[in-house]
């Protein structure tokens, strides 16, 4: 896994020891953030973080700040290790989504780039829990990726704004 491009492009990332991480293709990424265009000033929030792949390009491509969400101890620890190594600076908070999204909403706090890419044999039971707070914590015109694979994928009650598939993988761009 790598970084690839922004301030950081090419240096490698690690992933969790023994977690099954599926990170997501550098070809993936590289196709996403092109799709998305500047992040300059964006505050980013990556959900299912495991090795932070997603929110750390953002940092790469100009987000100021993000917040990486994950439960498992092994990716957060990831996640801590890939950002002292590249030097960057975000909150990593060990929570459940759900739980995360709920305190999060309570104390206001909003992002321009929300990231969701949840385990994908979990996807398809996430849309209704999460399309709630989902908004709640959305900035106006902010975004939600979601990654999911395409036989199940992760459907939210949130304006579609763009769909691509790459092989299996599936990627939709929801709109406040």
């Amino acid at each position: 896994m790598r970084v690839v491009a922004g301030t950081h492009g090419g240096r490698r990332l690690t992933a969790p020891r023994g977690a099954a991480i599926r990170p997501t293709a550098d070809r993936v990424r590289e196709a996403l953030f092109s799709i998305l265009g500047p992040l300059g000033g964006a505050r980013v929030l990556d959900l299912y973080a495991g090795a932070g792949t997603l929110g750390i390009e953002a940092l790469s491509r100009g987000a100021v700040w993000a917040t990486f969400v994950d439960v498992a101890r092994p990716a957060v620890a990831a996640v801590e290790a890939n950002l002292e190594a590249l030097g960057l600076a975000g909150d990593v908070v060990r929570a459940d989504a759900r739980t995360f999204l709920r305190n999060a909403s309570a104390a206001r706090h909003t992002y321009d780039l929300v990231l969701l890419d949840p385990p994908y044999r979990q996807a398809a039971g996430l849309g209704r829990d999460l399309s709630g707070p989902l908004r709640a914590v959305l900035a106006p015109a902010g975004r939600v990726v979601t990654e999911s694979d395409r036989r199940a994928p992760l459907e939210l009650d949130l304006r579609l704004d763009d769909e691509r598939r790459y092989g299996d993988t599936i990627i939709r761009i929801h709109g406040s």
